[in-house]
């Protein structure tokens, strides 16, 4: 480098191709160069992967409702195993309901899902679960 400065200051103008040398040299004096140990006998850490968060319970809606209630909790939706709901609430006769895991999965990516009942007192629901 020495060599070049004496050079400069024998000459008063640059060439393009020295500028440019000697602006790329002054960059690179500029930059850091780190070398990490990541082969043999280093310990790297793995992250922890954030967990999802637990959805809420979902109330479904009853179609031509007189008093049935169907909830499908939080921990039932993330567990993911196939349900059978009791929708009785404050009606006089129980209907039932079967959740699949696959419905169970369309919840927990906050889809819709809708089921029909089990055929009680002569009549059947559909219950419609929309979460929020």
């Amino acid at each position: 480098m020495s060599d070049r400065v004496e050079m400069l200051e024998q000459r008063s103008s640059l060439t393009r191709r020295e500028f440019t040398l000697e602006a790329a040299l002054a960059i690179l004096a500029g930059c850091v160069i780190t070398i990490s140990d990541t082969g043999c006998g280093s310990s790297t850490t793995t992250p922890t992967p954030t967990p999802l968060p637990i959805p809420s319970d979902v109330t479904g809606t009853v179609s031509a409702n007189h008093g049935h209630v169907a909830v499908i909790t939080g921990a039932q939706i993330t567990t993911g195993s196939a349900i059978s709901l009791n929708i009785q609430g404050g009606a006089t006769h129980n209907h039932t309901l079967s959740i699949s895991q696959a419905d169970l999965t369309s919840l927990k990516n906050r889809q819709t899902v809708a089921s029909l009942s089990s055929t009680d007192n002569g009549h059947m629901h559909t219950v419609t679960f929309t979460p929020a």
